[in-house]
């Protein structure tokens, strides 16, 4: 895997995380925390698909790495989404 594909991934795995936390109105952390919730939401997703004998409809192929992106997205939903509901609420 080079640079460029690495870096790639980085992105893509952002703005499905963004994503994901945008479902849920979950948007704690800024850049870094999408990245790491598309990442943690890929694997999520991707285990629920396979568990429900489910296709991956959407995959980008970046180098050798296949990237579920619409497995990522309804992954990151559901892990933000369980997120806020462990985190505590904030006074206002």
């Amino acid at each position: 895997m080079t640079v460029v594909e690495f870096l790639l991934l980085l992105l893509i795995a952002g703005i499905t995380g963004s994503i994901g936390q945008a479902l849920t109105g979950f948007s704690r952390g800024g850049c870094f925390l999408s990245i790491v919730v598309g990442f943690v939401g890929a694997l999520l997703g991707t285990w629920i698909a396979r568990e429900l004998g489910l296709s991956e409809i959407f995959v980008l192929n970046i180098g050798d790495v296949a990237f579920p992106v619409l497995w990522a997205i309804i992954g990151a939903a559901i892990f933000t989404g369980i997120l806020s509901l462990l985190s505590p609420r904030s006074k206002i």
